[in-house]
């Protein structure tokens, strides 16, 4: 008797063992796709999304779409344009400090990516606010101070509010409602992130309000570092 319970016990480890393997295992496979999803970052090129895969230095990148020069003010009342962010990448948003939905997790989700490239001088940020007649240079700062923002790492922006708005819209193409005529008083609220490369192409689109899309941004990110 005494015989079999310890067989019983033995079989029973071996099986728990098993389990936790395997759950290990699975793990580590998830994560090892995740950061090798692709060795080469799709283009894109205008607002459906729809990725090109172009092999970087094919003559066709010069004719794929760019962020537009730009010129705006950062929590600091730096003037920031798109010579800051020259020779880098970057991850940019629209979001505005008294937003009381969706914005204090997306800024969460952003100060993820902040960490994750801290000590990384190729990789920057950029927040614009979608109410810049209210979010003037002070309260930025304070946000930004209250949210661990750090400087020169990660820019939150106010300016004319027509700039920022066709950024949006015409340049990084955040908005989710494909041809639906908008006014220039209409509100522009998304919660997604975008990807630039260097040459200020788009590389990518997450959902700022997903953790699986945040560590899938982070990802690409290295992906992108080893391709440029």
């Amino acid at each position: 008797m005494n015989l079999r319970m310890k067989w019983y016990n033995v079989s029973f480890n071996k099986i728990i063992l098993m389990l936790i393997a395997a759950l290990l295992s699975s793990c580590k496979e998830t994560n090892a796709e995740r950061e090798s999803r692709v060795h080469i970052l799709p283009f894109y090129d205008d607002p459906s999304f729809t990725p090109k895969w172009i092999t970087p230095g094919n003559d066709s990148i010069w004719g794929m779409h760019t962020i537009p020069k730009f010129s705006l003010v950062n929590q600091f009342g730096d003037t920031i344009s798109e010579l800051t962010f020259a020779d880098k990448i970057y991850v940019t948003d629209f979001f505005f400090t008294s937003c009381p939905g969706i914005c204090p997790k997306m800024t969460r989700n952003m100060s993820l990516v902040q960490d994750a490239f801290k000590d990384d001088n190729d990789v920057l940020l950029l927040s614009h606010s979608v109410t810049p007649e209210y979010d003037s240079v002070s309260i930025l700062k304070n946000y930004a101070d209250a949210k661990g923002v750090l400087p020169n790492k990660w820019h939150l922006a106010t300016g004319a509010r027509k700039e920022i708005y066709d950024l949006g819209r015409f340049a990084y193409f955040v908005e989710e409602d494909l041809g639906i005529p908008k006014e220039e008083d209409d509100f522009l609220h998304t919660e997604n992130f975008i990807l630039v490369d260097k040459q200020r192409h788009i590389r990518g689109i997450y959902n700022g309000l997903n953790k699986t899309a945040i560590s899938q941004l982070i990802a690409d990110i290295k992906t992108l570092k080893k391709e440029l």
